[in-house]
């Protein structure tokens, strides 16, 4: 390595000048001088700095920069909105063409990697124009090593091979007549008359061997329907058009060092390996070549890097596009000229994708979260389609085709998402907004045939938002059904992403009456936009009442990592040990461990303990699978967190009241030991406005279109004397135990939310939680709660319901009596009981109820005339 400082640099006196800062780490900074434009975008004056340098021998090498901001520079940083904002100096290596990179980001990272570039091994200048506002402390040099291949891979010979012929890329010599027979479909009209205006449409370019040639989506846009218009018809001239647009492009673009600029990179082999592959009997060899050697150069920049191993697949920017889409259509194209690419790409997918997502699907949610996971996904449903069409066998298990149930399930009434993981959460003012990511969804319903699926589809923008992939996809003899009431109003998402979402109904509109709750807990932890969230609660009426409070703007800034990532943002319990310190993060929040590591196999998950987030024990809905009564999600979380618990599980129970005024109540229990006394527990429930506080708890509400939603919540346990009830709001929200944490600047209600903290006033081991929710019309009052404690149960009775559920982390072992008050039959739940036979016996001794309780359900469902009844296991 050669690091190149201040002492080293050959400067040009009217620009640049030499400064101390502390930030530098001893070293001196480079900066402009006062009052010098910086000519980062002109080519008007002599560079700013110049190093000499002379590689030890010729090849590719790396350039990093080391560098801090002034005033100047952190104001600018502080103003910015994105990674666009960046701080860019130009670089120019002896006469070659100049190119500008990245020296400084708005999240503040000094170090960033240049890029790489060839150097001869002879003397050489690098020449440097620098931005306003940045102090460079050092430039270095390093050899570049391209990934290394694993022993496992280098004799990999594939299941599935490209087919000898082309087209392979989403269609083959079986597909492809089924394609161009559906163009005549009604439904295919609108997407192929765009394509055909866009494939005819000229598209005229010159580039100057002197300048680089800077991303154009649109460029790549225009190839892409070209070469797909020469697939369907054979129109010779307008394939040509797509070849020679798309060869002269790739031969000059620069992509930069710009945050994520993968993506785009990606999307460049993506289109050519597209262009190569459909218009391949029209590529002269020559051509060919140029392909070839164009979209290998820029393999080398995806950040997976070239041969594809830098990075792994299964979480972060390697579960993206770059091997699932971009290098798997490179080498599927290029297969006869360089078998190897697809030997490499097709090894990390079938050997280290496809066995992970077997293992995670059995929870048919992404574990990214709702975003993220939607772009996620969404690539791997791109590789799943890709190698589908190439082999006409699919590579993946089927269980891929139940992960589109997570998105279906996870829609509110106002046409946002519950939220789970980083990412946006829609429009801040309350109006209609239907979240949408239609990419994802074609993937998914084409690939599962889900009619219902296709409809959402449709709602999402349809194909407008990729005219060329619906016609690659679609099958008009599957037809949408908009209807989701053939769906359970419950979905219970498995054991590995541990969760239930329950609703009422499947009313879309700001005038819904619908309830929507989640909760979470138990499976495992899969690390980077996954959140510390096991146990956490949503609940929805007429907006979100019980919300998560985090923004995520950018990734592991304070902020992220000791606020919007952790425990304390979420609606969940908190238990502090003062000397416990988290991973990767400064702050004490009380929560479950936090981590930000992405296991990479089942075995390495399964066997680890830092990626177990708990057990889900029990889990039910019932009596109608349809529209069921009562749903039951009960989880052991004492190894969510760490070592502080000795024991803690968490039950919830949804009851769908089907009342108007009074649609849905929850009962949550929670059971927590700590292994000292003097760990203070927090029962938590963040909301997006100021709660009304009552003598047995406190009122949530939201409004939607002049409707009013109220939650009112009532703590039955710790008992009134035994708690105390504190409501943190304004700055005090976001403030963790001591550590101020600002969330980004947002006009979201979360930027301004409340967290409500109730905690025991004695000091012990052990503490139970017992709490009723109900979800009340703003015009109407919450219904009458009875309650009361016996050995191993609680019973609660509201409405014709009556729930009995376990009151510790254990089941229900022993006989208890059962009484149901005066009034009409009532529905009820026997929740949390151990396997096996199980008698409801009335006051005579007669057998009412005899039912077989299944492991992992632990739950029955009867009616009962009022009276008193013993519960006994057989």
């Amino acid at each position: 390595m050669t690091t190149l400082t201040a002492k080293d640099a050959i400067l040009t006196p009217a620009t640049t000048d030499i400064v101390d800062d502390e930030g530098l780490n001893g070293l001196q900074g480079i900066t402009l001088k006062p009052g010098i434009e910086a000519a980062v975008n002109n080519d008007s004056r002599q560079p700013d700095i110049t190093f000499q340098v002379s590689a030890p021998q010729e090849g590719t090498y790396v350039i990093r920069t080391f560098s801090v901001v002034d005033d100047e520079g952190h104001q600018l940083m502080e103003e910015a909105k994105g990674k666009y904002d960046s701080l860019f100096l130009k670089l120019q290596i002896d006469q070659t063409r100049p190119t500008k990179r990245v020296v400084y980001v708005p999240w503040h990272r000094p170090h960033q990697t240049t890029g790489k570039f060839h150097l001869t091994g002879k003397p050489q200048e690098l020449k440097l124009w620098i931005p306003r506002g940045v102090r460079l402390g050092h430039v270095s040099i390093h050899p570049y090593v391209e990934p290394a291949v694993p022993k496992a891979a280098q004799n990999y010979e594939p299941k599935w091979k490209p087919p000898t012929s082309h087209p392979r890329l989403w269609c083959n010599q079986e597909t492809l007549p089924v394609i161009r027979k559906r163009l005549e479909s009604d439904e295919h009209q609108e997407a192929w008359q765009t394509i055909t205006r866009q494939a005819k449409k000229p598209f005229n370019v010159e580039f100057s061997p002197d300048e680089e040639v800077a991303h154009d989506a649109a460029l790549e846009k225009a190839a892409e329907a070209k070469a797909f218009y020469y697939l369907m018809t054979g129109d010779k001239e307008v394939g040509r058009e797509a070849v020679q647009l798309m060869n002269a492009y790739l031969s000059q673009v620069e992509f930069g060092n710009i945050l994520d600029i993968t993506r785009e990179i990606g999307r460049a082999i993506y289109t050519g390996s597209l262009v190569y592959d459909w218009c391949h009997d029209l590529l002269s060899v020559e051509e060919k070549d140029a392909f070839h050697k164009s979209l290998k150069r820029l393999a080398l920049d995806m950040e997976c890097g070239w041969p594809p191993f830098r990075q792994t697949i299964i979480t972060g920017h390697g579960a993206e596009a770059q091997i699932n889409r971009d290098l798997l259509s490179m080498s599927i194209a290029l297969y006869e000229r360089e078998p190897e690419m697809y030997k490499y790409t097709s090894y990390v997918i079938l050997e280290n994708l496809v066995p992970m997502r077997k293992f995670e699907f059995q929870s048919p949610r992404y574990n990214q979260g709702v975003n993220y996971g939607a772009f996620r996904f969404g690539w791997e449903m791109h590789a799943a389609w890709l190698l589908y069409r190439m082999s006409g066998e699919p590579a993946f298990d089927e269980n891929i085709k139940d992960v589109r149930r997570f998105w279906q399930y996870m829609r509110m009434p106002d046409g946002m998402m519950l939220r789970d993981g980083d990412g946006a959460s829609g429009v801040a003012d309350g109006r209609f907004y239907y979240w949408k990511y239609p990419r994802t969804m074609l993937l998914m319903y084409t690939y599962a045939s889900d009619p219902l699926l296709k409809a959402d589809f449709y709602r999402q923008g349809g194909p407008s938002s990729d005219p060329m992939m619906f016609l690659l996809l679609n099958d008009p003899e599957l037809k949408p059904i908009d209807s989701l009431e053939s769906l359970p109003l419950t979905k219970d998402f498995g054991p590995i992403l541990g969760s239930m979402v329950a609703r009422t109904g499947w009313n879309l509109g700001l005038d819904s009456n619908d309830v929507v709750a989640e909760i979470k807990g138990g499976g495992y932890h899969f690390g980077n936009h996954q959140h510390a969230d096991a146990g956490s609660l949503q609940v929805y009426f007429r907006g979100l009442q019980v919300a998560d409070l985090g923004l995520y703007k950018f990734y592991g800034t304070p902020y992220d990592r000791n606020f919007n990532k952790r425990s304390i943002a979420h609606s969940m319990m908190l238990a502090v040990d003062p000397k416990e310190e988290y991973r990767r993060a400064e702050s004490n929040d009380g929560g479950t461990r936090y981590n930000q590591t992405a296991p990479r196999t089942p075995q390495q998950v399964t066997s680890d303990p830092w990626f177990n987030n708990g057990e889900v024990i029990a889990t039910d809905f019932g009596p109608s699978e349809l529209k069921p009564d009562f749903s039951y999600f009960k989880a052991n979380l004492t190894d969510a967190y760490s070592d502080k618990l000795s024991k803690y599980s968490r039950g919830f129970c949804f009851i769908n009241l089907k009342r108007s005024d009074v649609p849905a109540a929850i009962i949550l229990t929670d059971d927590m030991t700590t292994q000292k006394a003097d760990f203070q527990k927090f029962w938590q429930v963040n909301t997006l406005h100021d709660p009304q506080m009552t003598e047995d708890g406190f009122i949530l509400k939201n409004e939607r279109s002049g409707l009013t939603g109220n939650t009112h919540v009532k703590l039955l346990l710790p008992s009134s004397p035994h708690r105390s009830v504190k409501v943190h709001g304004g700055k005090d929200a976001t403030n963790v135990f001591g550590m101020q944490l600002d969330p980004p600047p947002s006009p979201h209600p979360e930027a301004n939310g409340y967290r409500i903290m109730v905690s025991p006033t004695n000091n012990e081991r052990r503490h139970r939680f017992l709490t009723v929710f109900q979800m009340v019309d703003g015009n109407s009052e919450p219904l009458p709660v009875e309650h009361r404690e016996q050995e191993e149960t609680y019973v609660i009775a509201i409405a014709d319901r009556v729930v009995v559920i376990s009151n510790n982390v254990d089941f229900v072992q022993k006989s208890f009596p059962l009484h149901i008050p005066k009034g009409p039959k009532r529905q009820v739940a026997l929740l949390g009981l151990k396997p096996g036979s199980w008698i409801v016996r009335d006051s005579t001794g007669k057998m009412i109820v005899e039912a077989e309780v299944k492991a992992k359900s632990h739950a029955t469902f009867f009616q009962a005339e009022p009276g008193k009844y013993e519960v006994s296991p057989h």
